[in-house]
């Protein structure tokens, strides 16, 4: 993982002090470090922005990575749920490292033209089908972590998207029993490299998609049912302070449970797996004349109730 720069902007978005955690009802589960520990630890993030509970101290059987958490189901997460109510010690958020809250899942599922307003934007018909890409899990890095502009590309572009993270095994599900299959939803950058996924490589969007550090993602994997609403939650991002996306989730072409449906025709989704649903108008590519992301810049994506991702250009 990238830590250059991280605690300073952390330092930056909360000046931290210890305190003790008073219960609230959002689960905000995390993947971070800290100088004092061995490795990733899983956490709740006690607030939007607030510090962190190590999971991994309230119960040492914990596994330590997110994918372990949710491979164990229910069991893990009653113990989750626990430590929510409990009084528990906090670490300061500008003493910890944050990474994705999800790393190396099995999959990165990726939806094209997924937001109405999206197709407005090129002119183009909304699909009648969803229209499904990847990415590769090596291009996730975490939610404070650097975006490196590859030399190979001149054209990096920025895209808000809500994040599905799937929690239970299924193949062939039906939207009914869809949200069965979900453990929550995070923030994603659908960091894209317009050149390769528009021109080069036979217009096949894998590889402009998927450079390394394509993939911020977090801060926190809010449950499902800290979530009022999925399918209606501003959705925003900004470039170096600047609006450049602004929209709702209630855009969305195909909401979660018709997403699951249709990829699970296809595959077989595991506990870890991340869907990257589609993002709103306003990308660079499309502006006149073309914006691209340069070295310095700093981009912000926001999502209401679960949180925001800052990651500098480099």
């Amino acid at each position: 993982m990238l830590v250059s720069g991280r605690r300073q902007l952390l330092t930056a978005l909360l000046q931290a002090q210890k305190w003790t955690f008073q219960p609230s009802r959002d689960m905000r589960l995390v993947q971070f470090q800290a100088p004092h520990l061995a490795g990733p630890h899983l956490g709740l993030e006690s607030e939007n922005g607030g510090g962190v509970i190590n999971l991994n101290a309230f119960d040492p059987t914990l596994p330590k990575t997110m994918t372990q958490f949710l491979e164990q189901g229910e069991a893990t997460l009653s113990v989750a749920k626990r430590a929510l109510v409990a009084q528990l010690p906090v670490l300061p958020r500008s003493e910890v490292t944050f990474l994705a809250p999800v790393t190396r899942p099995d999959k990165v599922v990726c939806v094209g033209m997924n937001y109405v307003d999206h197709c407005k934007e090129q002119n183009v018909r909304v699909p009648k089908e969803p229209i499904i890409f990847s990415k590769f899990a090596s291009s996730i890095v975490g939610p404070y972590d650097d975006i490196i502009l590859p030399p190979e590309s001149q054209e990096v572009d920025w895209e808000v998207e809500l994040a599905v993270v799937i929690g239970k095994k299924g193949k062939h599900i039906k939207a009914t029993d869809a949200m069965a299959h979900v453990a929550g939803f995070t923030v994603a950058h659908d960091v894209s490299a317009r050149d390769w996924q528009m021109r080069r490589n036979g217009k096949q969007w894998l590889l402009g998609k998927t450079f390394d550090t394509f993939c911020p993602l977090g801060p926190a994997l809010v449950t499902k049912d800290s979530v009022a609403d999925p399918h209606n939650l501003k959705i925003c991002c900004r470039v170096n302070g600047e609006v450049v996306q602004s929209s709702n989730t209630n855009q969305m072409v195909f909401k979660t449970e018709e997403l699951i449906a249709w990829v699970s025709q296809f595959v077989t989704f595991y506990p870890g797996d991340i869907i990257l649903t589609g993002t709103p108008p306003g990308v660079g590519v499309f502006r006149k004349p073309p914006v691209f992301l340069k070295k310095g810049d700093e981009v912000q994506c926001e999502i209401e109730e679960l949180g925001v991702i800052v990651n500098k250009v480099v």
